[in-house]
C-alpha cells in the first residue's frame, strides 16, 4: 500500500505497477487480501500452504523491487527436502536456519535491474556456522549488495532482539548518477529511536528520512553523500575481504566524531577548581546543619 502511495505522490499511475505476493497462514492472506481490496489495489497474492520454499507460488516471477519481513532464524522450513534447489546460486543454506534460504529466495526472483529490501536478524551479518559465511561471502563478492543497516532492539511487539535491513541491487553500475560498483554502504542506526513503553521502541518520521536521505544521496537520487564518523560509511570490496566478509556496520563507520572543545586547558582547569571549592563550602555547611540537627535530637558525631 505503501508502495501505491509513493507511484501516485510521484506522478505515477497505480495500474502501472503489479503486485505478486503469496502467505502460508491463511488468516494472514484474507487480512492481506481485505486490505487491498478496500484500497482498490489490483493483487495476485496467492495463499501457499506449503510455503514459499516448498512451492513457490511465482517460480518464472522477476521483480523491480522485493520487499519482505521474514521469519528469523527459522529452522523448521524443510530444509532437508530441498538441498539442490535452483535458488541456492550463492551456496546451499543450512538445514537448521533459513536466514540465507531466504535472502537467495529474494535474490532469484528480482529482474536484472531489480532492488529488494527486507529485514533480517542480525545472526546473518555475521554467522559463519553451517556454511553461512561462506554463502555470504559469495553475495558480496557478486557485488550484489548495497546497503546494510543495523537497527536498535525492541521494535517488534512479537521478538525483543534487534535487527538489520539488507538492500540488494543487481545492477549497483545504472545507480542514477553514481556506479557504486565495488562499494557496500553501511548504516550504523542502533542508537536511534526512543521507547514508548517499557518493551517497544519507535523510530521517528525524522529518523527515517535520515536514514533514507544518506542512502538515496549514496546512490545519487538526491543531495550529496558524504560519511558522517559513526552513523555511515562507503566502504570498499577490499576493506569488507579484510574483515572476513562481515557486515555489521559498527566494524566500517567507525566512533561518532567528538564535538572539538573551544576551550582552552587552563581556563577550563580554573572554572572547574572555582566549581569544586564552592562544592567543598557547600559540603562543610551541610554537614554542619546535620551535626546541628543530631545533636538537637540527642545525638553527637565524635
Amino acid at each position: 500500500m505503501q508502495s501505491e502511495q509513493f507511484v501516485e505522490a510521484h506522478g505515477g499511475r497505480k495500474g502501472d505497477i503489479s503486485i505478486f505476493g503469496q502467505e502460508s497462514n491463511q488468516t494472514t492472506w484474507r487480512l492481506c487480501k481485505m486490505n487491498l481490496a478496500i484500497r482498490g489495489i489490483d493483487a495476485n497474492i496467492a495463499w501457499n500452504n506449503e510455503g514459499s520454499f516448498l512451492n513457490d507460488a511465482h517460480k518464472d516471477l522477476k521483480s523491480d523491487f522485493v520487499m519482505a519481513n521474514p521469519p528469523f532464524n527459522d529452522s523448521d522450513w524443510k530444509g532437508e527436502t530441498l538441498r539442490e534447489d535452483i535458488r541456492w546460486k550463492y551456496g546451499t543454506p543450512p538445514v537448521g536456519n533459513a536466514n540465507f534460504a531466504w535472502i537467495q529466495h529474494f535474490i532469484y526472483h528480482l529482474s536484472p535491474t531489480g532492488t529488494a529490501g527486507f529485514v533480517m536478524a542480525n545472526g546473518s551479518m555475521s554467522s559463519n556456522t553451517s556454511g553461512e559465511g561462506e554463502i555470504r561471502k559469495s553475495i558480496v563478492e557478486a557485488d550484489i549488495v548495497d546497503c546494510i543497516i543495523s537497527l536498535p532492539p525492541q521494535l517488534f511487539y512479537n521478538t525483543m532482539i534487534p535487527v538489520c535491513l539488507w538492500f540488494i541491487s543487481r545492477d549497483k553500475k545504472n545507480h542514477k548518477f553514481r556506479d557504486r560498483r565495488g562499494e557496500i554502504l553501511f548504516i550504523d542506526a542502533r542508537k536511534m529511536g526512543v521507547m514508548i513503553d517499557r518493551r517497544h521502541r519507535e523510530i521517528s518520521d525524522e529518523e527515517i528520512k535520515k536514514i533514507s536521505g544518506v542512502y538515496h544521496a549514496w546512490r545519487g537520487e538526491g543531495g550529496k553523500y558524504k560519511n558522517i564518523p559513526g552513523f555511515c560509511k562507503v566502504s570498499k570490496l577490499d576493506e569488507i575481504k579484510k574483515h572476513n566478509h562481515i557486515l555489521i556496520p559498527g566494524r566500517y563507520v567507525g566512533t561518532e566524531a567528538e564535538e572539538e572543545d573551544a576551550e582552552g586547558f587552563d581556563e577550563k582547569m580554573k572554572r572547574l577548581t572555582a566549581e569544586l571549592a564552592g562544592q567543598f563550602k557547600r559540603s562543610e555547611e551541610l554537614e554542619g546543619e546535620i551535626r546541628k540537627n543530631l545533636k538537637g535530637l540527642g545525638y553527637k558525631i565524635n
